[in-house]
């Protein structure tokens, strides 16, 4: 747990000699996907949320509790139900993925809403690798849901601790698009006094007119292009490549881009080298 990590923001404490700069938090893992609480701070996705935003990693508190912010008062913002958190609108199975910037040995990764204990995973001490991925059947949760996921470490009396909040099983779209295309077929048929006539003649002549634009296709060709430089501020998707230092990356876990977290620092844990 003495692992330390810069971050553009000291923390500062009291002590007994007056006011003085602590070392920077320890870097450890939070939600990624589908985003957390300090996830939606640190992208700015959600405004005002104070320390939390420069470090979403940092939720830690003692095992066993069901509180957003882990017990930790700086980080209280998260646990803050008037804030009117966005929900991610998902399926009925959902796959969370965390960016781990500490590979503690975990014991087990425990997903709850409310008091139920809606699954757990049993990684019995080892390390995990730096994404970890878990997918979790939520339909027996439908509806706007918070669900709490706890990190438990091996070898400490801690946990770290996410908030995500979810729309379950929202999203499938409409499907009545064949019923536009079956209606002006049938007007047409039903009004025979127009003279049949007039109407060949005009087809023939718009028609071929219409038809040249659509050799537009040979545009899309020119889509494919790298990523550019990194930059703070950017949401990266699995698989961007992006270059820092004059060196190229990958991108292993979609996530929005801070200061300090450039991809020679996080490299494994957001970033592959190549």
């Amino acid at each position: 747990m003495r692992r330390k990590i810069a971050y553009p923001v000291a923390a500062f404490v009291l002590t007994a000699g007056g006011l003085a700069v602590q070392s920077p938090a320890s870097a450890h893992g939070y939600v990624s996907s589908p985003p957390s609480r300090q996830a939606l701070c640190a992208s700015g996705a959600v405004a005002d949320c104070g320390q939390i935003q420069f470090e979403p990693q940092s939720v830690e508190g003692p095992k066993g509790l069901k509180s957003c912010d882990g017990g930790v008062g700086q980080f209280s913002v998260l646990a803050d139900e008037s804030r009117n958190w966005p929900a991610k609108a998902v399926g009925s199975t959902v796959t969370f993925s965390w960016v781990l910037t500490a590979r503690h040995r975990t014991s087990t990764w425990d997903y709850f809403i409310g008091n139920t204990k809606v699954a757990s995973i049993d990684d019995g001490g080892a390390q995990p690798a730096a994404v970890v991925n878990h997918t979790i059947d939520l339909s027996r949760f439908p509806g706007r849901q918070k669900v709490l996921a706890v990190w438990n470490i091996a070898d400490t009396a801690n946990a770290f601790y996410n908030c995500v909040d979810l729309q379950v099983g929202g999203g499938a779209a409409p499907a009545p698009t064949t019923a536009p295309t079956a209606a002006p077929t049938t007007p047409p048929t039903a009004s025979p006094t127009t003279p049949p006539v007039s109407r060949p003649t005009t087809p023939p002549v718009s028609r071929p007119t219409t038809a040249p634009p659509a050799a537009s296709p040979t545009k899309p060709p020119a889509a494919p292009s790298a990523g550019g430089a990194w930059a703070a501020g950017t949401a990266y998707k699995t698989g961007d490549v992006v270059t820092f230092n004059g060196a190229k990356y990958q991108c292993r876990q979609s996530h929005t881009a801070i200061t300090s977290w450039e991809p020679s620092i996080y490299t494994l844990a957001l970033w592959l080298p190549l």
